[in-house]
């Protein structure tokens, strides 16, 4: 073998073995990243998750908001990039506790019962203002005793919360809104940051953030900004009023 011959067959060696390196190396760090985020959504492979929706206030039976149901896909398709399956169900249908399956939880207190539900039970330091008629402080939230009000379609907030209830349940995630839009913004938020929220609060950490959602009949649910981490007010005993 003369020596141009052996440089090139070196040289094709050394780059097969360079793409090879390289290709484990890239799927070693998707395998890392995938199991992190599978670990911190409560979602390892063939694992079951519950997609729990309310019905919008005011429409027919089994009427889900827009807003909501463009939530539902995003988280679905959250869900199969882990490799979990999903179910998905009206509010009012789930009869059993939290912790045994991971839950994703789309709406308010007014449309979605068990939204109403896991914020007595987990999120005490929260009040959501379920007046009826319009006003003011419709659909407001109260945390650590500031309210937050909704100016339809200019600023509007959503918490969005991880939550668990011993060391070895799955995960309860709240995507609690003011409007359908709120919803969506909120999940999408989930989406995109999952791996900064890991890095934050660790792979199996709590947490309650307050966001507000700007300008939304302009933008719809893209421009979202974090107002703070209530954790600590909305998951406190709520505020005792003073005495009159």
């Amino acid at each position: 073998m003369d020596d141009n011959l052996r440089e090139i067959v070196l040289g094709v060696l050394a780059a097969g073995l360079t793409a090879s390196l390289g290709w484990f190396a890239r799927t070693y760090l998707w395998r890392r990243a995938l199991r992190r985020r599978q670990r911190f959504l409560g979602l390892p492979n063939h694992s079951a998750c519950l997609l729990v929706v309310g019905r919008k206030p005011g429409a027919g039976e089994g009427t889900v908001s827009r807003g909501d149901v463009l939530a539902l896909l995003e988280l679905s398709a959250l869900a199969k990039e882990c490799g979990a399956h999903v179910q998905v169900t009206f509010h009012d249908a789930v009869r059993q506790g939290f912790g045994e399956v991971t839950e994703f939880c789309i709406g308010g207190p007014v449309s979605n019962r068990r939204t109403a539900a896991h914020l007595r039970s987990l999120l005490p330091g929260v009040h959501v203002d379920a007046s009826a008629e319009p006003g003011p402080d419709q659909a407001a939230f109260t945390v650590g005793g500031e309210c937050y009000r909704m100016e339809r379609g200019s600023v509007e907030h959503v918490l969005l919360a991880r939550l668990t209830a011993g060391e070895a349940s799955r995960p309860v995630f709240l995507a609690c809104g003011q409007r359908g839009v709120t919803n969506q913004a909120a999940v999408r938020y989930l989406a995109r940051h999952h791996a900064e929220l890991a890095r934050r609060y660790g792979p199996d950490g709590d947490f309650c953030l307050l966001l507000r959602v700007v300008n939304s009949q302009a933008y719809g649910p893209d421009v979202v900004e974090l107002v703070g981490d209530v954790t600590q007010a909305a998951t406190g005993a709520p505020p005792v009023p003073a005495a009159g």
